[in-house]
């Protein structure tokens, strides 16, 4: 074998991997879409949990690549956020706590 045979077979190995990995991200991101929707979140968590997904896969970083702290900081961000919502909705839609009547004339 030659090392641009070598260089070629690496460089389809290598492709295989990321377009298996993109495939699996692709996936999960379908599902959590779907998962977003069913839970009844606003529309406006949705578009944060989506921007900090978009700020992740882009290259364009408030700090360079090798460090990962503002892409860790977006996601968690945008996680309260859609945290918070959903606990907000839970307690709008929950049923008001039973009360007991002022006076039971039924004695």
């Amino acid at each position: 074998m030659d090392t641009t045979t070598t260089v070629i077979t690496v460089a389809v190995v290598l492709a295989a991997v990321v377009l298996v990995c993109a495939v699996g991200v692709l996936v999960r991101l379908v599902r959590t879409r779907r998962d977003l929707r069913r839970a009844g979140l606003p529309t406006g968590p949705r578009w944060v949990f989506w921007g900090a997904v978009l700020y992740l896969v882009l290259p364009v970083d408030l700090l360079p690549d090798p460090v990962y702290l503002d892409d860790i900081g977006v996601l968690l961000l945008a996680l309260r956020t859609v945290r918070g919502s959903l606990g907000v909705r839970e307690r709008s839609t929950a049923p008001p706590p039973d009360r007991q009547p002022a006076h039971d004339y039924g004695k």
